[in-house]
């Protein structure tokens, strides 16, 4: 008898679900507590604290709803066999319109077509609600209506043009790869995503945002004087115009070897209240660089993709495994979706082992910070940043170990504190 892989699978999922929305029920507990945690008592205002509050316990009311509609969609479509019964009927639509279903280049990307339409009628009325109803309602959104659909059908124009030659390249390599297939495929992955890296800023981003050189003044002064301290190879210092969508604010670099580019939210400048806690921000970005957790995490996200990759070839020619799910053929895509599915608790454990290393470069970067002289800055920045953008406060241990890369703020200034006290 064959072993039940797509049941196996869709227990599992369930199985997450439950601990995961044990891990939100905790969370919910803590946002729901009155009072500021110890820490923050006479540091955070009370003003933004119930705000803060309102915020995130709308954002996590909103979060059961839509996890128990995606559990409840995604356990259907694999115990139903909803899968196979696509890929039929995007076959049937290639004759219908005078294509050879037999090509599984065509008969993929017409797949594809049917997945995304439908990814985006049954999201639309989440991000619309996300957006519209919980992001306005406490003072983020800054995007009309018209401004949401252009930006979405942008996105799905991009998905059009650049998804298909990755698509067919993918299923050439796995038809013709041979006993080196894992290798061509992380080759060939890694050769895209360096690409993305480098075309993404400079060409697709713009087409969503605005970015203007940093005006000439004393904050551009003091950030080019801090990159060229730490001979950070700056070509260029942009400010996006983020505040047209959102007043959440943010900071990031970009760029290969000695092209680098730093760019900076326009609602970040706006929210702190002098250059220096800016600066400081900056200092903790560029302390990722010095410290090399850039290339660490790249390196580490190359090893697990040629693990992934792998374990697929392992396991594409199961025929036990896709006749679990419903298919009487063993097409390429099905493959790699399969193959996701089945190492669901690996992807899980590998989650948490990232967001451990990714916490602990976080506490690095702050301390990087303070010692080039930003600890009052950055301390301050942090602070007014968690105000602003109305962050919780207060939050379950087990909950943020799972889920956050970035530690909590409590964590973060009690990390900077020891640092001063170690010095003195």
């Amino acid at each position: 008898m064959a072993f039940p892989y797509m049941e196996a699978v869709v227990g599992f999922m369930i199985l997450v679900y439950i601990f995961e929305t044990y891990l939100d029920l905790r969370q919910h507990a803590s946002l729901k507590l009155p009072t500021l945690p110890k820490p923050l008592l006479g540091v955070i205002s009370q003003d933004k604290f119930e705000k803060s509050r309102a915020y995130s316990l709308d954002k996590s009311n909103f979060h059961f709803v839509h996890e128990f509609v995606t559990i409840l969609m995604d356990s259907a479509i694999l115990y139903f066999g909803v899968l196979p019964w696509f890929w039929k009927r995007s076959g049937e639509f290639l004759v219908y319109a005078g294509f050879n279903a037999e090509n599984e280049i065509l008969h993929t990307l017409a797949f594809l077509a049917g997945v995304m339409f439908w990814s985006q009628i049954t999201d639309l009325p989440f991000s619309l609600y996300s957006t519209f109803v919980i992001e306005a309602r406490h003072g983020f959104n800054k995007q009309t209506l018209l401004l949401f659909f252009r930006d979405m059908i942008k996105g799905i124009i991009l998905a059009i043009v650049i998804g298909p030659p990755i698509v067919a390249a993918i299923i050439y390599i796995v038809q013709k790869g041979g006993p080196y297939l894992a290798i061509y495929l992380w080759g060939f992955m890694l050769i895209v995503s360096l690409i993305m890296m480098t075309v993404y800023p400079v060409l697709i981003a713009p087409l969503f945002n605005k970015f203007t050189p940093l005006p000439e003044g004393e904050l551009r002064t003091k950030i080019e004087n801090l990159a060229s301290s730490l001979k950070f190879p700056l070509i260029k210092l942009f400010v996006v115009d983020g505040s047209t969508r959102s007043s959440h604010s943010n900071a990031y670099m970009y760029g290969f070897l000695k092209n680098k580019r730093i760019v900076l939210y326009d609602t970040l400048i706006q929210q702190c209240k002098n250059d220096e806690e800016v600066v400081a921000v900056i200092a903790h970005e560029l302390g990722h660089w010095k410290l090399n957790h850039t290339m660490y995490s790249f390196m580490a996200v190359q090893i697990l993709t040629l693990l992934q990759f792998g374990g697929y070839t392992l396991v594409r020619n199961s025929k036990d495994l896709f006749q679990s799910f419903g298919f009487d053929t063993q097409p390429v895509l099905i493959g790699l979706i399969i193959f996701q599915h089945t190492v669901i608790p690996l992807q899980h454990i590998v989650s948490l082992l990232l967001n451990l290393v990714s916490r602990a470069f976080e506490f690095q970067a702050d301390a990087f910070a303070k010692k080039l002289g930003y600890a009052v800055p950055l301390r301050a920045g942090l602070i007014k940043l968690q105000e602003e953008n109305l962050s919780s406060m207060n939050t379950d241990p087990w909950y943020s170990a799972y889920h956050y890369s970035h530690p909590p703020l409590v964590e973060r200034l009690a990390a900077i504190d020891e640092l001063d006290k170690k010095t003195d």
